[in-house]
């Protein structure tokens, strides 16, 4: 049976690829920080700072998943943070390539995640995979991102990268974010609410990269969004719709966020639209294509 090594595999989202993957059948190692406590993964230690890596990491593997990367929003950017958002995701790929190159294996597919970031604050214009980016940080951040996963055509193998949404799962991410203050009966539409906001239910996500592991004629780069993409405050209604909580409280001035959050305000408050039809026009099938089921799912 086939073997995958997921960098990042501790996270939300490796946990749940992980789960479906030995569900079924495939080996699962991880590449990480610290030794592993699931027994069913094999995990081998690797520092990316320090260059170092467990070189047995890559043995019988046929196929690498790279979610590693720091978490985008979960810092304040300062300068120190954004070489580190760089780094985790560059420098990681780069210390796998650099094994690859070095050492015997039969690694055929790279599958790597990178964001919608990528496209960045456009407004209301629909984003396709063939869009260009814009020079700003988050934006310039995944070009790097995708160039060095690109790197890997040298070596033969099929890549395939994957611009992810924002994720909805209740346990992590932007939603239990976006729902704490209308949990709290203050939940409101942050700026002017009419930003778009590139959702997508976990398990689509889970769902994609199965199918991008299993279907070898699967490879560039796919938008990994729903194919109903929602307003801020379309969202926000929605999940107070879902929590019965009501929505009293005054939409939250964008200079507000700004003040708070420094340059990494352009995440909430950028508008994003993004297209899931070349996903679609490839053969996959949505579970959750609109907001009501996925939010009815999670919340459910």
């Amino acid at each position: 049976m086939r073997s995958i090594l997921l960098t990042g595999g501790s996270g939300l989202l490796g946990t749940h690829l992980t789960k479906a993957l030995l569900a079924k059948g495939y080996t699962v190692s991880y590449l990480s920080r610290k030794a592993g406590n699931d027994a069913r993964v094999k995990t081998f230690v690797w520092d990316i700072n320090k260059g170092i890596i467990n070189d047995h990491c890559i043995d019988g593997v046929d196929t690498i998943v790279h979610l590693a990367g720091s978490g985008i929003a979960e810092k304040r950017w300062t300068d120190a943070r954004k070489k580190d958002l760089i780094d985790s995701r560059v420098k990681s790929i780069e210390l796998v390539y650099d094994l690859l190159k070095r050492k015997q294996h039969q690694v055929t597919s790279i599958i790597s995640a990178s964001g919608i970031g990528y496209y960045s604050d456009r407004g209301d214009e629909l984003m396709f995979e063939t869009s260009t980016p814009t020079g700003d940080f988050i934006s310039q951040c995944c070009v790097l991102w995708e160039a060095a996963v690109d790197e890997g055509e040298k070596l033969g193998a099929r890549i395939l990268k994957f611009r992810t949404g924002v994720v909805l799962d209740k346990d992590g991410g932007a939603l239990p974010t976006l729902a704490k203050p209308v949990k709290l009966f203050i939940g409101s539409p942050i700026g002017s609410g009419k930003q778009w906001v590139p959702w997508i239910h976990w398990q689509d996500v889970v769902d994609m990269y199965l199918l991008g592991i299993e279907n070898k004629d699967l490879k560039g780069v796919y938008n990994m969004v729903a194919p109903n993409p929602v307003t801020n405050k379309q969202l926000t209604r929605a999940v107070a719709k879902q929590l019965h909580k009501p929505l009293w409280a005054p939409d939250v001035p964008g200079f507000v966020i700004k003040l708070l959050l420094g340059e990494m305000s352009s995440i909430v408050l950028g508008s994003t639209k993004v297209s899931a039809q070349k996903i679609e026009g490839a053969g996959f099938k949505f579970k959750y294509a609109d907001i009501d089921s996925a939010l009815t799912e999670i919340y459910g």
